[in-house]
């Protein structure tokens, strides 16, 4: 799994990009942190649910707000006229620094946060919840790697919304923010590194 891997395959002045509330641009978070385990990494090999090419065809399961990862992925809804709800960015797809057309139309960051890669850090879920909790569509640019926001993002996501990233050279995970797939996720977090309690305890307290 990757916040990029749809098939097609940064940012504005960042003097005008709110910085997340316990992170510093380029600097070490603060609060919790998990990381991905070696033992782990096979589990993200398969999509976690239906794989789509097709912006406009994914967009016609989708009944809620809705939650991008990846500038790939994000690229493919703002083509396809849907602005998502919320997108995380990191100006790069599969390792490679994203193209100019794609970076010119996603990367204009909201807020900006620190996220090492194999990690997941507690100022990203606070700037996920945030941007949930606001009325307007929100770009979240991380300073580092989103590839695994994915799992925040269903935890933290309403019943009922849409969840979509990349799979690496096949296409557009859609997930379903059910019941379900908040205690499939959660099971993944609780199997990471780290101080998994706390970061579990920051997504149920946002």
């Amino acid at each position: 799994m990757t916040g990029d891997g749809a098939s097609g395959d940064a940012s504005d002045d960042a003097s005008e990009d709110a910085t997340c509330d316990g992170a510093s641009e380029g600097g070490a978070s603060e609060g919790a942190v998990v990381t991905l385990p070696e033992s782990l990494r096979g589990a993200f090999k398969e999509p976690f649910g239906p794989v789509e090419s097709d912006a406009e065809v994914l967009l016609a399961d989708v009944d809620g707000p809705l939650i991008a990862v990846g500038d790939i992925v994000t690229y493919h809804f703002l083509q396809a006229g849907r602005k998502p709800d919320v997108a995380v960015v990191d100006e790069h797809t599969k390792r490679e620094v994203v193209d100019d057309d794609v970076r010119d139309a996603v990367v204009r960051p909201d807020v900006t946060v620190a996220n090492p890669a194999g990690s997941l850090v507690e100022p990203l879920v606070r700037a996920l919840a945030d941007a949930l909790a606001g009325d307007d569509p929100t770009t979240v640019f991380v300073d580092g790697e989103e590839d695994l926001a994915v799992l925040p993002a269903v935890l933290l996501a309403p019943l009922g919304a849409s969840v979509v990233y990349g799979q690496p050279d096949e296409g557009m995970v859609h997930v379903p923010v059910t019941a379900e797939s908040k205690a499939e996720f959660r099971g993944l977090v609780e199997r990471m590194d780290g101080d998994v309690e706390a970061f579990l305890a920051a997504i149920d307290g946002a």
